[in-house]
């Protein structure tokens, strides 16, 4: 039996730009490295190539690839919810002389999610390349992942968010923000107007914050992130005064609000309000903001 060292190292799987440029790349998290990016209409088709190294060839009964769709939840780690499964046969039983090439074409996948990889779940989209060998010489296996993104049109209907939070005959204010739907590279633009001040505020911060509901029932976990925090106002406020909100979205890796997807998970976020006193009381009030996806990745221009 030959050695032919790992199968992932003899196996390059390339995916294929729509207009032969180079494929957008977008890390789904902080500590993620970048996948390429297909919008969910879009064909997967790529190469694939199998390295045989010199003098050397590999007998197969087949090799074949599957476009894969599916969620893991990291606490029942090793059980997978496969919601997108195709496959391709790439070459008959025989036998590879040679370093060789295959084409794939996936044209009627359905991507109907997000991916995703937060807290406790993860939504992944990936293909999977199998050489079928012999018992002895064992499977040749790659898997490469790719991410998955769908853009919304824009809400139709989209209102500004008026609240009110106070202490009776102790503090009372009114905040603004101009909608409740935002899309991931807009600028959140608010006002926090001081109707009644009769507590010494010693300032006033905003916060971001996801929260992520994965699983059902007594399995469900529950996970709030806070995505950034920032200072809005430092000092005591007087009656009257008005405070601006601006907040880029942009600066921030997020994802759109997710929904009860493959009845799994769901992703919220919420911007929370806080203000202290100079007694180190916190009064906060907390509002759910839906951020959604208007435009697709772009390749990058370096």
């Amino acid at each position: 039996m030959f050695n032919f060292g790992k199968a992932n190292e003899r196996i390059v799987i390339n995916f294929d730009s729509s207009d032969g440029g180079a494929r957008p790349q977008r890390a789904l998290s902080t500590n993620s490295a970048p996948l390429p990016v297909f919008q969910s209409g879009e064909i997967v088709r790529g190469q694939v190539e199998i390295r045989v190294p010199p003098g050397k060839k590999i007998e197969h009964m087949g090799i074949k690839i599957e476009l894969i769709g599916q969620v893991e939840m990291f606490y029942d780690r090793g059980n997978f919810h496969d919601f997108t499964s195709l496959v391709r046969e790439l070459s008959p039983p025989g036998a590879l002389l040679r370093d060789e090439s295959f084409a794939f074409d996936f044209g009627n996948v359905d991507k109907p999610y997000e991916s995703y990889n937060g807290l406790n779940v993860r939504l992944r989209y990936f293909v999977r390349v199998t050489v079928t060998r012999s018992y002895t010489a064992g499977n040749m296996i790659k898997e490469q992942d790719f991410a998955t993104e769908i853009v919304q049109g824009l809400p139709e209907v989209n209102n500004s968010i008026k609240m009110e939070v106070g202490i009776e005959e102790c503090l009372h204010i009114e905040f603004e923000y101009d909608k409740m739907k935002y899309e991931l590279s807009d600028i959140i633009i608010g006002k926090v107007y001081f109707l009644l001040v009769r507590i010494k505020i010693k300032h006033m911060e905003l916060a971001v914050i996801r929260r992520e509901a994965a699983g059902t029932g007594p399995q469900q976990y529950n996970e709030s992130e806070t995505i950034t925090k920032f200072e809005v106002m430092d000092g005591a406020p007087v009656r009257g005064e008005c405070i601006p909100v601006r907040l880029f979205l942009s600066n921030y890796n997020l994802t759109p609000t997710y929904r009860n997807i493959a009845n799994k998970f769901s992703v919220k976020y919420y911007l929370n309000l806080v203000l202290v006193d100079q007694e180190e009381r916190r009064y906060f009030k907390q509002q759910e903001i839906t951020l959604y996806r208007a435009r697709p990745t772009l390749p990058s221009s370096s």
